[in-house]
């Protein structure tokens, strides 16, 4: 078996995000891949900017390395109750990309944020906002980590016993499902 190309996408910009320690993590406990972030830095969504000068490039390269991926782990954090707003312009734009690069794409989904719930809410709203692109979302075990700013250690890692088990059975599950 070749190596796997594994992809993934924080839904937290910052620099210092624990979602892309999260995505790191996973990557790390998934096991041998090619493992590479996607940047989704991308304009706010406009139908007429659409219209006017099509979808960004940096969009389409986004839709195709999605669709080279042999998996996808995304991780948002929670603002507000819900995914961040980055996230969700992200898959917009996306969805406006040629193809369809999510389809039947093996996702595994994870959270990370500074309350008790560990960004649970976001989680559910973001496997809803997925629905439409028919990828093969992992059910679980979720992986919702509370009080993510005291979670990694100095040198990254995750801490926490109950949380490094479900995220390796996470990962356990979705090289499976490849």
């Amino acid at each position: 078996m070749t190596t796997p190309k594994l992809l993934g996408i924080s839904g937290s910009l910052r620099a210092d995000a624990t979602n892309t320690k999260l995505l790191h993590e996973a990557a790390r406990l998934f096991g041998p891949s090619d493992f590479d972030l996607l940047d989704i830095r991308f304009p706010l969504y406009d139908g007429d900017d659409e219209a006017a000068n099509g979808v960004p490039q940096a969009v389409q390269d986004a839709a195709a390395r999605i669709a080279a991926a042999d998996a996808v782990i995304i991780s948002t954090p929670e603002y507000n109750k819900g995914p961040s707003g980055v996230i969700k312009n992200a898959l917009d734009w996306i969805s406006r990309a040629d193809g369809t690069p999510w389809s039947n794409k093996p996702v595994a989904v994870m959270s990370a944020a500074a309350g008790r719930a560990g960004g649970e809410r976001a989680q559910m709203i973001l496997r809803s906002f997925m629905v439409p692109f028919r990828p093969r979302i992992l059910q679980g075990p979720e992986l919702h980590l509370a009080a993510s700013s005291d979670a990694f250690d100095e040198t990254g890692q995750l801490t926490g016993e109950m949380y490094v088990k479900d995220l390796t059975q996470l990962m356990q599950s979705l090289r499976d499902m490849i």
